[in-house]
């Protein structure tokens, strides 16, 4: 392993040059293979994991999910807090902040962007709780790009641009996870589901974050910026690449859920209209069962 280690570490630094000596040292930083490792297990559940429970009772899983939800909610608002706060104290320039000028306030945010990093890692648990409780229907291919990918990008974010412009997405995307992570927990109490009405926000709010996010990466590329350009041009290709697969869930979830709606309406039988109406349709659907079983 070791050996396979320090070759994957030559290319690497063949093809992306010298790391940033800062986070040498530091817990899953020195070495991509247990990065690659726990990537390659993650999809390796995906494809299993929905046929181990195919014929198993979903689990309900409430209890932890609350615990789940609400510790990743902290861990966001922390990030978010301590990335403003660092940023502010660097002075950190909007349209162009490199990687070693903001002295103390760089190492500040680096140690936030690790534990943003170990985040995409807790997170992958997302994806498994959809398998236990057999929700397999939100194991999408957004879901299983963005869970996968993202342990990987900031895997090498954090060994070469720690800091400096690397920050603003981050920040954003703590902000967001603040409200969905939120969201999530206060749905798995049932008393609460008829008080939530932001999820539809929550995916305006991711779009609106990658949009900025190019806003402001753009800024390093047209502004003459000591930041690496290399970096800048893959994360605006990975936002646009977000920005079209989070489109598509959001016409496909909202637009298309809005216009069956109308058409249900249209018809008469929808229950949001008549609450009476889908309930009647229940009661005689039962009864038709019932005589069939009889016969």
């Amino acid at each position: 392993m070791e050996s396979l280690d320090k070759t994957i570490n030559s290319y690497l630094n063949i093809w992306l040059g010298p790391r940033d000596p800062r986070v040498k040292g530091w817990f899953l930083l020195d070495n991509y293979a247990p990065t690659f490792i726990f990537s390659v297990l993650y999809l390796v559940i995906v494809w299993l994991g929905p046929k181990y429970m195919q014929n198993k009772q979903p689990f309900s899983c409430r209890g932890i999910l609350v615990v789940y939800n609400l510790g990743l909610t902290l861990l966001s608002l922390y990030m978010f807090y301590e990335l403003v706060t660092g940023v502010w104290e660097g002075g950190y320039n909007f349209f162009c902040q490199d990687t070693h000028s903001g002295g103390e306030a760089d190492m500040k945010i680096i140690r936030v962007l690790w534990w943003y990093y170990f985040s995409k890692l807790i997170e992958f648990m997302d994806t498994f709780f959809f398998i236990l409780r057999k929700n397999n229907h939100q194991i999408t291919f957004l879901h299983v790009y963005h869970h996968a990918t993202m342990l990987n990008i900031w895997w090498f974010v954090m060994n070469w641009v720690p800091c400096g412009h690397s920050y603003f997405g981050a920040t954003l995307n703590s902000f967001i996870h603040v409200l969905m992570y939120s969201y999530y927990g206060l749905s798995t109490i049932p008393a609460m589901r008829p008080y939530l009405w932001w999820k539809k926000y929550i995916t305006q709010g991711q779009l609106t974050q990658f949009v900025l996010t190019i806003f402001q990466t753009s800024c390093g590329v047209v502004w003459p910026c000591p930041f690496p350009l290399g970096w800048l041009y893959f994360q605006i290709s990975y936002m646009i690449s977000l920005i079209i697969l989070f489109t598509n869930f959001y016409i496909q979830t909202y637009n298309k859920k809005a216009s069956s709606r109308r058409k249900e309406y249209q018809n008469g039988s929808t229950a949001t209209v008549n609450g009476y109406t889908n309930s009647f349709s229940s009661l005689e659907n039962n009864v038709k069962q019932r005589k069939q079983r009889k016969d």
